[in-house]
């Protein structure tokens, strides 16, 4: 199984990723997208696959921090230009499973979603 695990390194939430990954053996790759960036062809199959609206975090502090006309999104390809923009700003971890069904990746994580997904 070939897992890539997209996210930002130093979020709380991934570093419980990470020890949940580490603590059940799996081998992941990790690409840290405030870093490196994110993939726009990525970024178009997250759109379509979870919708604009669930990718964006707006609990975080890199939306909080835009101006109120930056935050007004219309539409999937604004939404897009502004999470290419501002990478911080997608909601993480997002688990892609390369060797399986791309209808398998997940957004977030929940101990119990990510188990059931090994046990597929």
């Amino acid at each position: 199984m070939t897992i890539q695990i997209y996210g930002i390194r130093h979020c709380d939430t991934m570093k419980k990723a990470f020890a949940w990954l580490d603590s059940q053996g799996l081998e992941y790759r990790f690409h840290d997208y405030q870093k490196a960036g994110v993939p726009t062809a990525e970024l178009r199959h997250w759109v379509e696959r979870w919708g604009w609206e669930a990718l964006i975090n707006r609990q975080g502090t890199t939306w909080r921090r835009l101006p109120e006309s930056e935050r007004e999104v219309a539409d999937a390809e604004a939404a897009i230009k502004l999470m290419a923009a501002h990478p911080s700003m997608i909601r993480r971890p997002i688990w892609v499973d390369r060797d399986r069904d791309r209808d398998r990746d997940l957004l977030g994580f929940d101990v119990e979603v990510w188990e059931k997904a090994l046990r597929r």
